[in-house]
């Protein structure tokens, strides 16, 4: 009987070993990077990408390449060398390591778009959105680099800057410099003057600190029922590092407390009409919202008169983001 017994055992450990399931973490993401070259180059130039997982080593990983669904090798370096327009896309990658157990794969990379250019102008724009209030820089490039004379700034058909040497500086950006912008350059050949027009490249200009919206949610379940949510949706764009916005409150032009971290606040159902503000005091920004009513408002209110004397907050807890 004993005999029988361990029999038993010994045959079920094979069965748990396979029902064991093991630990598994969130697949991690590739990095494609540019580290040399443009991504908006002259046919014939080249631009070199390099892959990786962060917090790696990298003698861990193979790495493959695709642009759009094709695979085109496998390195942690992608070469495109005197490239050609056809090869003009998007490269993104991927990052591969085998196990005793299987192969792990991590999710593509962000795409690098690469535009490969056959003619003889390049208007070299930003590639992320500029901030308002910022100095931005065009570059006008020939192939070839030529010695220019003359080099004219288009946005939107219209001249805004002559002057002689490639670089083109817009300073002190408003919403108004969003748009489609080209450059036309011009040399002095042996017997005439060339003259040749960029491509349009799109340009985008965000604020730094948007409008605030404010919204009121009167039937939060995490909140007593006498009491309703005030939420501050606003968005801030900078550069890092990314400074702190301070939120404030008002009802009726008196403000419901201090300054505070979080965008939301708990206060009692009452009617009247509603603010939010948000500032940034290391940018020196501040916006306010639109005034938003709630259950019945007699009266108009011009806004929050900030110096009045602040309201004391409901002793609720504010839920955080």
């Amino acid at each position: 009987m004993m005999l029988l017994l361990s029999l038993l055992v010994v045959s079920t450990l094979p069965q748990l070993a396979e029902l064991q399931v093991l630990p598994t973490s969130a697949p991690q993401t590739a990095v494609a990077e540019l580290v040399k070259g443009l991504p908006w180059i002259f046919s014939g130039e080249s631009v070199h990408l390099k892959c990786s997982v962060p917090g790696n080593v990298s003698a861990e990983w193979r790495y493959r390449w695709f642009r759009g669904g094709e695979e085109l090798q496998e390195s942690e370096y992608f070469v495109l060398w005197k490239a050609r327009p056809q090869q003009s896309g998007k490269y993104y990658c991927q990052g591969l390591r085998t196990t005793w157990i299987n192969t792990q794969h991590t999710l593509h990379s962000l795409p690098i778009e690469i535009e490969v250019d056959g003619g003889w102008a390049i208007l070299q724009a930003p590639p992320l959105p500029m901030l308002v209030g910022e100095t931005m820089t065009l570059t006008c490039r020939v192939r070839n680099n030529p010695k220019l004379t003359e080099v004219i700034l288009y946005k939107d058909g219209v001249e805004l800057q002559i002057q002689r040497g490639p670089e083109l500086r817009v300073t002190n950006l408003t919403l108004q410099h969003h748009g489609s912008y080209w450059c036309r350059a011009s040399w002095d050949g042996r017997r005439e003057t060339n003259s040749v027009i960029s491509m349009a490249a799109p340009v985008s200009i965000i604020e730094v600190l948007t409008e605030p919206m404010l919204e009121i949610v009167p039937n939060d379940p995490l909140i007593h029922k006498d009491c309703m949510l005030l939420v501050c949706h606003v968005q801030l764009n900078a550069r890092q590092p990314v400074p702190h916005i301070h939120y404030y409150f008002y009802q009726d032009g008196l403000s419901l407390g201090p300054a505070s971290s979080q965008d939301k606040v708990t206060v009692l159902r009452d009617s009247g009409q509603y603010w939010c503000k948000a500032s940034v005091p290391t940018l020196g920004l501040k916006r306010l919202s639109e005034p938003l009513g709630y259950g019945r408002v007699t009266g108009k209110h011009q806004g929050p008169v900030v110096s009045l004397q602040p309201r004391a907050p409901t002793p609720q807890t504010t839920t955080s983001i």
